[in-house]
């Protein structure tokens, strides 16, 4: 069971909760326990802010990933983590690579959901096996490739 706490710190359009739930339950299917995450919409103010305080990047991204971190020796507590996706950078970002935003949406909560789970893409093998099931994934929900026409891993901003 997922139970996701939606918060909302934009005007700007954005999935509904269903969508949001749908692909974070499909990027979570490998995990068995309980699952409790975060996901919080903002504008580019605060995605800038966050981004800049944690990242040291002074500039909104697309998805931050705050895996939760849980005291040494509490087993089996199904907090994930949070995710803070913002808004205007997806919706210029899917103009930009000629995706559509539902499909942008779906692979950056996806994305966000696997680096919760501890996948990350710093090091080539690992960024290759992650893009590997984010595509595995979107495929399962239609959506093409994102990746295609990219540059090699490793030279994409990591999150």
């Amino acid at each position: 069971m997922l139970e996701l706490d939606l918060q909302l710190a934009t005007d700007g359009q954005h999935p509904d909760e269903a969508q949001l739930r749908r692909w974070c339950e499909l990027a979570l299917r490998q995990r068995t326990a309980d699952s409790e995450l975060t996901i919080r919409l903002v504008d580019e103010a605060e995605g800038r802010e966050l981004n800049h305080t944690w990242r040291h990047k002074d500039y909104a991204t697309n998805v931050l990933s705050f895996p939760a971190e849980i005291p040494e020796g509490i087993l089996d507590i199904p907090l994930l983590g949070d995710l803070v996706i913002c808004g205007p950078v997806v919706e210029r970002e899917a103009a930009e690579q000629g995706k559509t935003l539902e499909a942008h949406w779906a692979h950056l909560v996806i994305h966000g959901c696997l680096h919760l789970l501890g996948y990350d893409h710093i090091e080539e093998d690992e960024a290759l096996e992650m893009e590997e099931l984010e595509r595995q994934l979107l495929a399962e929900l239609g959506h093409p490739d994102p990746y295609a026409g990219d540059e090699p891993p490793n030279e994409k901003d990591p999150e």
